[in-house]
């Protein structure tokens, strides 16, 4: 049996003074190490910083890591600020929108810190990080090289995952991992919770995440659970969620792409709901690139749809509003696949943006409505 080998952990390279310096790059975007780097500290301007940064010069921090904190948002307050052209159409602006938040996104990844064995942060005053950092990258083996960004994106999720979400559908709380989304919005999870089961025998979910709909279905009735996901963190996270919940022996999560093998009365499927690509790792639950996964989850539903059972797809009409995808589109695919409406449960937002005037898309968000799409296969 032949094996692939595994590749080498990337490296970082620079000169200080007259000695040379490498160290392991991590970036959990995964973007590749930078190609200049410069060794700063306390005496770097925010003026120097963002020049730096434009020019695509990483920046080594050696001093005070609050100060790094400081600088790192002294920076993001010299970032342009996003605003609409008279006139100009929504898609376009939104995909400028997109294309300036990936650039913020690079420019601030370039403030770098150094991680050693601990895991911990190599700096004077550094918090302890050992916990989150492990939660959200593993272990530090050797000098390692990561954007600070990184850093305090692992410490917030690990104090989304030591808090929780109440989740007012199971009267309980969900606790997000690193790289898994959060349930916040919870119109959605309310059609869930109140669409007719076609039955209580068997449900698949495709693309759990934090087992949360699942665990919906699951204090409904449902007697068996399959909930899929690609995701190894997310798959930890629905157990460790399932168990807390004492719902483990009737949701079984599973590590595969898309559906588990056979047949069900009632597939529930949540893609990302606008189309485009994910930038970091919790962009995947809100950005599908070139919509694969709700083009994949219509093509294959009705194969692994039980003579009378249903697909619940739960979308919202954003992507329309923005014009990045229309109805007519979205209606196409489900016909070409076999399969015809059954039903379709709407509900409108209640989360902020969606009443924050000030949005640059408050016209498209306020108009969004969240759709539980009962399908099924065409006689």
């Amino acid at each position: 049996m032949s094996t692939v080998p595994l590749q080498p952990a990337p490296t970082l390279s620079w000169t200080q003074g007259d000695a040379e310096h490498s160290a392991r790059w991590f970036s959990a975007s995964g973007a590749l190490p930078p190609k200049t780097l410069q060794a700063v500290d306390d005496s770097l301007t925010a003026d120097d910083a963002y020049r730096l940064a434009a020019q695509g010069t990483a920046m080594l921090w050696q001093g005070d890591y609050h100060n790094a904190r400081q600088l790192l948002s002294a920076i993001a307050r010299r970032l342009p600020i996003f605003s609409r052209h008279d006139g100009e159409d929504v898609a376009k602006a939104f995909y400028r929108y997109r294309q300036g938040r990936t650039q913020r996104a690079r420019m601030l990844g370039l403030l770098l810190v150094p991680l050693e064995p601990g895991p911990a942060v190599a700096l004077r005053r550094a918090p302890d990080v050992a916990e989150a950092w492990t939660a959200a990258a593993g272990d530090v083996a050797e000098a390692t090289v990561t954007p600070l960004q990184d850093v305090l994106g692992a410490v917030g999720a690990f104090e989304w995952r030591r808090n929780g979400v109440f989740v007012q559908e199971l009267d309980a709380v969900i606790y997000p991992h690193y790289g898994t989304f959060a349930p916040i919005r919870s119109e959605y999870l309310a059609l869930v919770e109140q669409a007719e089961l076609p039955s209580t025998e068997l449900a698949f979910d495709v693309g759990t995440g934090t087992g949360v709909l699942a665990a919906i279905l699951a204090k409904r009735g449902m007697q068996r659970v399959i909930a899929t996901d690609t995701e190894p963190r997310a798959i930890a996270c629905a157990q460790e969620n399932l168990a807390n919940l004492g719902l483990d022996t009737i949701v079984e999560p599973t590590l595969v792409s898309m559906f588990p093998a056979g047949k069900a009365p009632l597939v529930v499927c949540n893609p990302p709901w606008l189309p485009g690509t994910a930038n970091t790792l919790l962009d995947n639950a809100v950005y599908d690139p070139k919509s694969r996964m709700l083009k994949a989850f219509i093509a294959g539903l009705a194969e692994h749809l039980d003579t009378g059972g249903e697909g619940w797809l739960i979308i919202s009409d954003l992507a329309e509003h923005l014009g990045l995808r229309s109805r007519e589109e979205l209606l196409q695919w489900i016909d070409k696949s076999g399969l015809e409406i059954k039903d379709r449960l709407d509900t409108e937002p209640r989360h902020p943006r969606s009443m924050d005037r000030a949005d640059p898309f408050f016209a498209a968000r306020s108009r969004e409505v969240t759709s539980l799409w009962k399908l099924v296969a065409r006689a």
